[in-house]
């Protein structure tokens, strides 16, 4: 492996999921955050996911690794037509399904994660247009970090095993995502899998990339709403005991 290569890798394993903790406890402690603070946050994240990828075409277009070898190509058009439409219709789905048990069981409403989604998502028109900006820079940027360059060199370095290219990306995707806890490491490396195997079956992108466009956008439009009103029923549900306690 390429001693750059290594650095990078490092860095995603061990810097990035420690700076997402340390910024995760900050919203955390505060007990609610600014539009001027939701906006800091959205530029520090396209800031940071851009210069990630950039260094990352920089160091790989030195060692000649095409883009195509990346995943950003369709090597499989009709193949990954379908696939994409499939994969982006799951992801809706099981988002939409999760954003109703927010309004049909309230006290879910009141977790760590959903708590802290108060607090980062949009909440006006304003707002939700930098917010689409972020889920489409993380959606393309992630992709390519994760499921593009990661997984080429987890691959690459076992001597084309692709499960290798799997499993690597995977692990990694969970532990930027360690932030979310013991629950959601699971989670995104579920995701991770799937995506990576998704990459791999059709050889480009362009699948996971929609599906995790259309996760990260059904969430931010949708669950702010859905956190309101599930609070609202928590709160009537109080009130309601309390006056025949």
């Amino acid at each position: 492996m390429h001693w750059d290569f290594a650095l990078i890798l490092i860095f995603f394993a061990t810097v990035v999921p420690l700076l997402g903790r340390r910024r995760i406890r900050q919203l955390t402690q505060m007990p609610e955050t600014t539009k001027r603070g939701r906006l800091r946050l959205y530029a520090s994240t396209v800031v940071f996911q851009w210069f990630a990828v950039l260094v990352i075409l920089w160091r790989t277009n030195s060692h000649r690794i095409t883009l195509g070898r990346m995943g950003l190509g369709l090597p499989r058009p009709a193949l990954t037509a379908v696939v994409s439409i499939v994969l982006a219709g799951l992801v809706l789905a099981n988002q939409l399904v999760s954003l109703r048990r927010l309004s049909t069981h309230p006290a879910e409403a009141q977790g760590a994660l959903p708590q802290l989604a108060r607090k980062i998502f949009p909440q006006d028109s304003e707002e939700r247009l930098w917010f689409l900006a972020v889920v489409v820079t993380v959606a393309f940027c992630e992709e390519l970090i994760f499921r593009g360059f990661i997984q080429h060199v987890f691959e690459n370095w076992s001597g084309g095993l692709i499960l290798a290219g799997i499993l690597g990306s995977a692990v990694m995707f969970s532990l930027a995502h360690l932030y979310q806890g013991r629950r959601g490491l699971v989670t995104t490396f579920v995701v991770g899998m799937v995506f990576s195997c998704v990459r791999a079956w059709t050889g480009s992108l362009l699948a996971p990339l929609i599906a995790h466009f259309v996760a990260d956008v059904t969430a931010g439009l949708l669950a702010p709403s859905r956190l309101r009103s599930g609070a609202a029923k928590l709160e009537a549900e109080s009130r309601s005991t309390d006056l025949f306690s």
